[in-house]
């Protein structure tokens, strides 16, 4: 220990928490840095990278709007049919959890 607490306390280790849910840890990683719980991970030798199965969806949308996607997407430096699969899975779950009754 260097004797000034303010450091000391700067150079502790910090233990990543538990979370409940994949939610809460989300939330808690925008408002940290990995760097900061180096020391916690561990490195992987042979990583696997599973991509989750997807369907494809054919949606018919006029010119305008494909174009206004496209233009909002390219702003965002997203492709819009990503753009428009974050909006439909963000939606989905606004409302799923509009109608979930309200834990007491």
């Amino acid at each position: 220990m260097t004797g000034n607490s303010s450091q000391d306390k700067q150079l502790e280790l910090k233990r990543l928490p538990k979370f409940k849910s994949l939610e809460e840890e989300a939330a808690f990683w925008d408002t940290h840095s990995f760097a900061d719980y180096l020391d916690e991970f561990e490195e992987v030798k042979d990583p696997v990278f599973v991509e989750p199965r997807k369907q494809v969806v054919s949606l018919r949308l006029d010119q305008e709007t494909v174009t206004l996607l496209k233009r909002l997407a390219e702003e965002k430096g997203l492709p819009y049919t990503t753009l428009v699969r974050m909006w439909v899975k963000e939606h989905l779950h606004e409302e799923l959890a509009a109608r979930r009754p309200e834990a007491k």
